[in-house]
């Protein structure tokens, strides 16, 4: 069992750094530093844009986007005018990309966004859309080879929670998951322990969200694609 603070994104004592890049879970890293040296034997230079994201962080991008000071996406991460949205509506809008603060997988050290820095272009930032990782775009043929590595079961754990739209999170071909321990922490990850921890959160539209846990559980938190074997 994990401590509860962990789960939730409100401690650091379960991460290592495997690079300088992000610090995941230590029980992760070997499998993480194994991945990324069969990707480089393959050409690809794999790096994590995004790893540990801490609950404040999470809760940040939250306030930020029901303030209307990050923009809020539709299913086809075209902004939304978020003025037309019912409060209820906008809470579910956010969830498409942005984790509830507290059930993000990323809180976990679990979970990765990652890119091949050597089909970056000078300069350019990375955004973490379709557009970059589908075919034709400048990350595809990593995830085209990493695809091959999960079907065949040698991607050392490592999966896709959101390879297909089930209604919850949007696909996010660049999130991968490190299947073993994520499903440990997942198993924790309880509504009562989602509920602790926002309750005294500094948290928008609190009210919404509690009101609405179950559902949100239901379809942003649980409804993921399953491990491969």
């Amino acid at each position: 069992m994990f401590p509860l603070a962990s789960l939730v994104g409100q401690s650091v004592d379960h991460l290592a750094e495997p690079t300088a890049d992000t610090p995941v879970h230590r029980v992760v890293v070997p499998a993480f530093v194994a991945l990324r040296e069969a990707a480089r034997d393959a050409g690809f230079d794999l790096r994590i844009l995004s790893g540990f994201r801490s609950f404040d962080r999470q809760l940040s991008i939250w306030n930020r986007k029901v303030r209307g000071e990050l923009p809020v996406l539709d299913s086809a991460a075209r902004p939304l005018d978020v003025g037309t949205l019912s409060e209820h509506d906008l809470v579910l809008a956010i969830l498409r990309w942005s984790a509830l603060p507290g059930a993000s997988r990323h809180h976990w050290g679990t979970d990765l966004d990652i890119y091949d820095e050597t089909a970056r272009p000078p300069r350019y930032t990375v955004d973490l859309i379709p557009a970059e990782v589908e075919r034709g775009g400048m990350f595809a043929p990593l995830h085209e080879w990493l695809d091959a590595r999960i079907a065949n079961g040698t991607s050392f754990g490592f999966f896709r929670p959101y390879e297909h739209d089930l209604g919850g999170v949007a696909p996010e071909r660049w999130h991968v998951s490190h299947g073993p321990v994520a499903a440990s922490c997942l198993r924790g990850l309880t509504p009562a322990v989602l509920r602790q921890a926002i309750e005294p959160a500094d948290m928008l539209l609190k009210d919404v969200v509690l009101r609405h846990l179950e559902e949100i559980y239901a379809r942003f938190v649980t409804n993921t694609n399953p491990v491969l074997p």
